[in-house]
């Protein structure tokens, strides 16, 4: 049976991840209060992020930028869009 979690981000019960995403303390935080869905949101936007403000996450700077934007996505009501972000269809 699937692990489930009160998504904080969809604010309901939703099919929990399978494991930690991330290292550390925010890894476990989302671990324990995002499901599935919210996460893939986050990786759609996390790709955005990196594409349009030419990312490495190698780079430990932009891994730490990556893991802020990601708290504030998932836990902090939404993050802003890249400066300049045009969505593909404009």
């Amino acid at each position: 049976m699937a692990r489930t979690v009160f998504c904080q981000y969809e604010q309901r019960e939703t099919e929990g991840l399978d494991f930690s995403p991330w290292p550390g303390e925010a890894g476990k935080r989302v671990f324990d209060n995002i499901g599935k869905p919210a996460w893939a949101a986050w990786l759609a936007h996390q790709t955005m992020l990196i594409n349009e403000n030419r990312l490495s996450p190698l780079n430990p700077g932009h891994r730490a930028f990556l893991g802020e934007e990601m708290l504030k996505f998932l836990f902090g009501g939404g993050a802003d869009k890249p400066q300049g972000y045009r969505p593909a269809d404009q």
